[in-house]
């Protein structure tokens, strides 16, 4: 018989041995196992946690859902209902102040019922509330149609503690409103004992027009107040649905200690003018207090510098120790020859807005200003400054290897201050923070890298 060559030979093996197909095989088998059993059993994409269910519907259109373990696809359910109930709420909120322009305010304008002077001690800054609410809503209701647009039906990607904060000149606003209250009601009931034609006005329009509800319009004004009290409430439920990684979580405890501030703060000033009536009891802990302090010595800040609120930053704020060296050899004999004093400081910068929008003029843009406001401690229940904004366009920071507890900022031509935080690291930071904005507004910059100069005429210069 003819020899088959062995080129013509057709192999049945795997051409690696049983033995090692056998293994291959098997291992093969192991890892397709492990896939199988790890895309059982992947981890939850909101919380890391294995436990999704085995069964997964692969044809199921938001996929995103699939990979939620039951309590976090739970937990976004819940933030989703306290999204859309705060933007709801915020839209009601609205209707009511429309309700209270063209349904009072314009009609009795036109009407001659009241004069102008009457008119804004009943409605007081009612316009202003309006133009905040259609701000805020409108951009509300884009974050919302965005997200629908792109799929996100969670709405996970709409961040409400973001946009409170940028839109925070509300509270202020607010804080008018509030505090005239009392002395709006008490107006409103002795004009409408005074005013025939203005009572039956108000009768006919409670009982006889659908848009008010059958409410009178003592009602409708306490709107603004049952809203800003209502935040902390709606802004607690999606802090409570939202997990601490979302990138908006932080935003949201923020804002809700903002609104819990003013309201404590709002409280205080109502106690201060007399009025029994308060806002709502927050616990007094000293973090609130410390916020309360704050806002007062802000608007104290504010009132000084003149600047738009929406254009102002504040960068830094706090107590510091001040003294003013009486000659130039303070740092041979060293800092402990000063004596200091505390003192409240606020760091303020003005930004160019780059933008109408509300939302986009928070965007960091070019500095127009910064100053340096000192404000002594509080006594008899006011802050008073120590002097007049110091603009650190006109100042000079620096520091000393032989002090690097303190550092002094000179005022071009006019006083030099030496100042120290009781905390060596917070020195160092209110340091770099000044001697920035120094650096980028000062007209002497580019001269020996923003150093002081020995040719300036001060009677302070450090030797």
């Amino acid at each position: 018989s003819t020899r088959t060559k062995s080129a013509d030979v057709e192999r049945a093996d795997s051409g690696i041995g049983q033995m090692p197909a056998r293994k291959w095989r098997s291992r093969a088998s192991e890892t397709l196992s492990s896939l199988q059993a790890w895309e059982a059993h992947r981890p939850c994409t909101d919380c890391g946690e294995r436990d999704l269910p085995v069964e997964t519907d692969v044809q199921n259109c938001n996929q995103r859902r699939a990979d939620l373990c039951e309590k976090c696809r739970k937990r976004r359910t819940e933030r989703k209902e306290s999204v859309l109930e705060f933007v709801n709420t915020e839209a009601s909120y609205g209707e009511d102040l429309r309700i209270i322009k063209e349904e009072f305010y314009l009609p009795m304008q036109a009407a001659g019922l009241l004069s102008q002077e009457q008119l804004q001690g009943i409605f007081s800054n009612i316009q202003e509330l309006i133009d905040l609410n259609e701000n805020f809503l409108e951009i509300l209701q884009e974050e919302i149609d965005q997200a629908f647009d792109q799929g996100d039906d969670d709405l996970m990607t709409v961040c409400i503690g973001e946009i409170f904060l940028e839109f925070v000149n509300m509270l202020p606003a607010f804080q008018t409103y509030c505090l005239q209250q009392s002395s709006s009601v008490n107006m409103l009931n002795a004009l409408e004992k005074e005013k025939e034609l203005l009572r039956i006005f108000l009768n006919v329009s409670q009982n006889d027009n659908t848009a008010l509800r059958r409410m009178n319009l003592r009602s409708f004004l306490m709107a603004p107040l049952q809203r800003v009290t209502k935040y902390p409430l709606l802004l607690s439920r999606i802090i409570k649905a939202t997990t601490e990684y979302h990138p908006d979580h932080g935003s949201l405890r923020e804002a809700k200690s903002r609104i819990e501030s003013h309201l404590e703060h709002i409280n205080m000033k109502t106690k201060q003018e007399g009025n029994t009536w308060t806002l709502r009891s927050f616990r007094q802990d000293s973090k609130k207090k410390r916020e309360v302090i704050n806002i007062e010595m802000r608007e104290t800040a504010l009132k000084t510098v003149g600047w738009l609120r929406e254009e102002t930053r504040f960068v830094m704020e706090g107590s510091l120790q001040l003294a003013q060296p009486p000659d130039g050899q303070w740092v041979k004999k060293g800092s402990k020859t000063l004596k200091f004093q505390n003192m409240q400081v606020l760091l303020l910068v003005n930004m160019k807005r780059v933008s109408e929008s509300s939302l986009e003029s928070a965007e960091p843009g070019p500095v127009k200003d910064a100053v340096l406001v000192l404000i002594r401690d509080k006594n008899n229940g006011k802050f008073h400054l120590l002097r007049e904004p110091l603009r650190l366009s006109n100042c000079i920071v620096s520091t000393d290897p032989d002090c690097d507890d303190t550092f002094e900022l000179i005022e071009i031509r006019r006083e030099a201050f030496v100042f120290r935080d009781s905390d060596r690291a917070r020195t160092h930071h209110w340091f770099r923070q000044i001697r920035r904005y120094s650096r980028e507004l000062g007209s002497w910059k580019k001269r020996r890298n923003a150093l002081p100069n020995i040719m300036i005429s001060t009677p302070h210069t450090r030797p």
